[in-house]
């Protein structure tokens, strides 16, 4: 029964895939709780009427192009697994860089002998820079936010269930949130497509408002860099993630508005992907 949903399963997926069978098999493995491993060598049991008919409809959403990290509900990213769903974008693994540049950062800031730098994830959406920051360097401490209640919603699910609820999750546009507090580093993977980009479509299941941003896409990163000065501390940095050929503008920006040390890093593709800068003070 199982080659028998198989064989049917992948043409359907061969729009959407560019291995059809063997994301059949990797759907099938999740509804049955199994392994592609074990189906490959006949020792999954046959599914229930039940595991048919959701299989089945999984199938067709994702034929219709629906990511497959919400039909699961989950999503590895660094270290960590993430609960995902159509309230927050899914974890790509070029955001990864954005990540190891801040714990950079934090290692720097640490071996000044100041052992809790604050740090502040901004757009945070299902946490996924938040946590992993938190998982790797248990002395920081983060705040997490977005403008999203949905997506903070699915940011708190991955921080308790990973154990990470000492991540402070508030509900705030860009970095408009009260907080005496300096911060010595503030992060953030902002919207910042283009409202008339032509990838727009293919991003159709992820949630609108976490992609786009003005006609030039960078509206949000603006903001942020115009108001991350009154946040930082002495010497603090901002790092932002931003569009494959957005990192000459964000460069600009930062250094118009006074940032120092500013540069870039590229993704696994080798495409300038996140631009930071220090705010004039002690150098950390």
């Amino acid at each position: 029964m199982i080659e028998a949903l198989l064989r049917e399963a992948t043409p359907q997926l061969a729009a959407v895939s560019e291995s059809p069978r063997a994301e059949a098999e990797r759907l099938l493995a999740e509804v049955l709780g199994s392994s592609r491993t074990r189906l490959a060598a006949g020792l999954a049991a046959a599914p229930s009427a039940e595991q048919v008919r959701r299989y089945q409809q999984w199938l067709a959403r994702r034929a219709a192009g629906e990511p497959y990290a919400y039909l699961s509900g989950q999503q590895p990213f660094r270290q960590i697994e993430l609960q995902v769903n159509p309230a927050v974008l899914i974890p790509r693994a070029d955001t990864e860089h954005l990540v190891d540049w801040a714990l950079e950062r934090i290692a720097a800031w640490q071996a000044t002998g100041c052992a809790a730098p604050q740090v502040w994830d901004v757009c945070t959406g299902s946490g996924c820079v938040a946590l992993s920051i938190a998982e790797a360097s248990p002395a920081a401490r983060l705040l997490a936010s977005d403008l999203s209640p949905a997506a903070l919603a699915v940011a708190r699910g991955n921080a308790e269930a990973l154990g990470l609820s000492r991540v402070e999750l508030v509900e705030a546009d860009g970095l408009d949130w009260p907080t005496p507090v300096p911060f010595e580093l503030i992060v953030g993977n902002p919207p910042y497509i283009a409202e008339d980009d032509p990838h727009l479509p293919a991003l159709r299941h992820e949630p609108r408002l976490a992609l786009v941003s003005g006609p030039d896409g960078l509206d949000c990163l603006r903001r942020l860099i115009a108001q991350a000065p009154a946040r930082l501390a002495s010497g603090g940095w901002l790092l932002l993630e931003h569009g494959y050929d957005q990192g000459a503008a964000v460069r600009a920006l930062l250094l118009a508005a006074g940032f120092v040390e500013v540069s870039s890093r590229r993704d696994y593709g080798g495409q300038e992907r996140v631009s930071g800068g220090r705010w004039p003070g002690v150098a950390r």
